[in-house]
């Protein structure tokens, strides 16, 4: 018994030294190899018959049980006697050999030199100064204006020039200078030029005073002026001329006064205020035709908060004769009105009371209303205007229109029934404002200015659409002010003429533009230039008609554009140099027929002030 367990022992201690032995004599790998067993959960193993599994299988898997160096705790159920342990053996089957990669190199040499970086000394200076606790908002306290430096006063101004078609230039201002109770001055001017045709010469003649006092509660104002202006009947029909042709001197004179008396405006509430203003003139020219006028006008009005009320008036005393009528024209004007201005909206109400008396006696009453609203504060206002009023007639305004006005003109005031407009007007943006208007007008007797060719050779005459006109139109003005040293502006006038007897409305354009600039290019430098365009129009003339009659036609004048410009330079702070240009297009344009405007012109001298 005892040999039989001695013998038992010897055979286990047999087999577990030739095992190990087998595994040490397969050929090495080039790395060590780690085989891990995972923990996987032990299967039962498949059920084989007895007696099916042949010889070979058995060596192959005898020979795959040799080659397996790793024992698996029951890995895969395959070794099922150790009761399904979770513990593995590692066997490691060579030498580990680490291999180092080659190392990376900096290529950058280290700086060797010591630098220590400067810092500024800090300095602290605490405020001795104790909290303030009230958060509201100081009373700022007075600057004090700086002194005033006085440049030297300069108050008097001359000018003279000449240029080509024997342009004669001569102004003078004289003025008692800086005196915030008292100032008085005076002006004189002289212009004049010649143009290619025939006595085609005009001259212009002012002089004038003025004086103003400002007193505590009133101010007082006043001038005495005298204008003359002189021309020549040059104008005929340049395709048929008349080698007797001689041309016909004319000239008008005006001596003119005015005075006036205005309280001083004084920012209290319920405030009253006031104004009388008397001025008259008398006219004549080279013939027989004479006219002189008076007028007294003034207004009183009451002021309570946001509300006005006033009474304005006027005298108006006219007398006009030539070689065939003499003949007293006078209107009496009386406008009650009431006027309420907010923040946002202004509304004046009132009517016109009109009478005439003398030559003409008819009594008229016109509405005088206008509303401004605020569509866009501070940007866009909207207007609606709607007024009437009697027009006198009046030879010296007829011929500053058209200085070629024959004699014995007819004297008939016209009439404003209603004129009625609309529109905007404000800034679009800094420095860009604008107006823009449509009208309606009704007009009664509307004067219209016509050739008179057949009675008085190349004299105009006046005529007056008997009835009542219409007409229609659109204003529009914008003006840019980029800056103090640059400006433009314009302005068009659009026109429709719906008329009650006549063809056509004689010699008034349906369209005109105006337009100009001003640019300062320094202090010593300045710019200025203006456009001039007019629609064409047609003036009334008589032909030859059947049975040795005159039957009227109408004679086109073409539409024309005037260019002109001017240049300023400011040499020293006395001396100024000027030169100025006129048409500089060289059109040959008509205002009236026959009449061909003067061709390009310049000119240019020398203003000193003193």
């Amino acid at each position: 018994m005892n040999l039989k367990y001695i013998y038992t022992l010897l055979t286990l201690i047999i087999a577990l030294y030739f095992v190990p032995a087998q595994a040490q004599t397969k050929k090495p790998a080039k790395k060590a190899t780690v085989k891990t067993v995972k923990k996987t959960t032990p299967k039962a193993a498949p059920k084989k018959t007895a007696g099916t599994a042949s010889s070979k299988n058995v060596g192959d898997a005898a020979a795959k049980a040799a080659q397996d160096t790793t024992q698996k705790g029951g890995a895969n159920g395959n070794n099922p006697s150790n009761g399904g342990s979770l513990s593995e053996e590692i066997v490691v089957t060579t030498a580990y050999k680490p291999v180092l990669a080659d190392a990376v190199k900096i290529r950058r040499n280290p700086d060797l030199e010591d630098k220590v970086p400067f810092k500024a000394p800090l300095i602290y200076a605490p405020l001795d100064k104790r909290q303030e606790q009230n958060s509201e908002i100081r009373q700022l306290d007075a600057m004090k204006r700086p002194p005033e430096q006085d440049s030297v006063l300069l108050n008097n101004y001359v000018k003279a020039g000449i240029g080509n078609l024997k342009t004669f230039l001569g102004e003078a201002y004289f003025s008692n200078g800086r005196d915030e109770a008292l100032q008085v001055g005076g002006y004189l001017k002289h212009f004049s030029q010649s143009g290619s045709l025939q006595k085609q010469t005009q001259s212009k003649d002012d002089v004038g005073v003025f004086g103003k006092s400002i007193m505590a509660d009133n101010t007082v104002s006043g001038r005495i002026t005298y204008n003359r202006i002189g021309t020549n009947f040059y104008g005929y029909d340049q395709s048929a001329p008349d080698n007797t042709f001689v041309p016909g001197k004319q000239h008008f004179n005006t001596i003119g006064a005015e005075a006036e008396l205005a309280k001083n405006f004084k920012d209290v509430e319920n405030d009253f205020t006031y104004a009388l203003k008397v001025k008259g003139y008398a006219f004549s020219n080279a013939y027989q035709a004479r006219e002189n006028n008076f007028v007294i006008s003034g207004f009183i009005n009451q002021t309570v908060k946001q509300f006005y009320a006033g009474l304005s008036g006027s005298v108006d005393l006219s007398s006009q004769k030539d070689s065939l009528y003499k003949i007293s024209n006078n209107i009496l004007r009386l406008n009650p009105y009431i006027k309420f201005q907010g923040t946002n909206y202004k509304i004046d109400a009132g009517i016109n009371i009109e009478k005439e008396f003398g030559e003409f006696g008819k009594f008229y009453i016109f509405p005088a209303a206008k509303l401004e609203v605020q569509v866009i504060p501070k940007y866009v206002r909207l207007f609606v205007e709607a007024k009437g009023d009697v027009n006198r007639s009046s030879i010296r305004d007829f011929a500053n229109i058209n200085p070629f006005l024959g004699q014995n003109i007819d004297i008939k005031n016209s009439v404003d029934q209603l004129d009625i407009s609309a529109g905007l007007k404000g800034t679009l943006a800094p420095g860009l404002s604008f107006k823009a208007s449509v009208f309606r007008n009704s007009i009664k007797d509307m004067p219209l200015l016509v050739s008179n060719f057949n009675a008085e050779g190349n004299k105009f005459n006046v005529i007056y659409d008997n009835g009542k006109a219409r007409v229609n139109g659109f204003n529009g003005e914008l003006d840019f002010k980029a800056s103090d040293d640059l400006n433009i502006f314009g302005r068009v006038e659009v026109k429709d003429y719906q008329l009650a007897s006549e063809a056509q409305p004689w010699n008034l354009p349906k369209f005109l533009l105006t337009a100009g600039t001003a640019i300062h290019i320094n202090s010593k430098v300045s710019i200025t230039g203006s456009l001039l365009f007019r629609g064409s129009t047609n003036d009334r003339i008589f032909v030859p008609g059947p049975a040795d009659g005159l039957v009227a036609s109408q004679k086109p004048i073409a539409s024309f554009a005037d260019l002109s410009g001017g240049v300023e330079y400011k040499a020293t702070n006395k001396i100024t140099v000027f030169v100025q240009a006129n048409n500089i297009l060289n059109t040959g344009y008509q205002n009236w027929l026959y009449y061909p405007n003067y061709g390009f012109n310049i000119f240019g001298g020398v203003g000193f002030s003193f």
